[in-house]
């Protein structure tokens, strides 16, 4: 189980470290950017990440105060199993939109 939590945890600090807005500045234009590497994210305020859900992909922006959550965990872990972290396409979260804003509205 120690090792699960392990393995997980390490999971969630590469999805956090790519899609996270540490080291990044506003813009004149209330933008966000980051100096070192332009692949992240312009527009995710430092604390969030962003997430891709449903057919559509509609992308939201959630604090990361939310991996705190059992429930928010288990949609990870679905990620994960259906479509893996290796990849450059960003969080993809397995489930339905409206399920996702019902399940979030309890975080709030």
């Amino acid at each position: 189980m120690a090792i699960k939590r392990s393995t997980q945890a390490a999971s969630i600090k590469q999805i956090l470290k790519r899609c996270s807005s540490l080291g990044k500045k506003k813009n004149g234009n209330g933008c966000y950017y980051n100096q070192e590497d332009d692949s992240l994210p312009h527009d995710v305020p430092k604390g969030h990440f962003p997430v891709y859900v449903g057919l559509n992909r509609s992308r939201y922006i959630v604090p990361i105060s939310w991996l705190e959550h059992s429930e928010f965990q288990t949609l990870l872990r679905l990620a994960e199993e259906e479509f893996g972290f290796e990849h450059n396409m960003g969080l993809i979260i397995p489930c339905d939109e409206v399920f996702f804003r019902s399940l979030i509205s309890m975080f709030r």
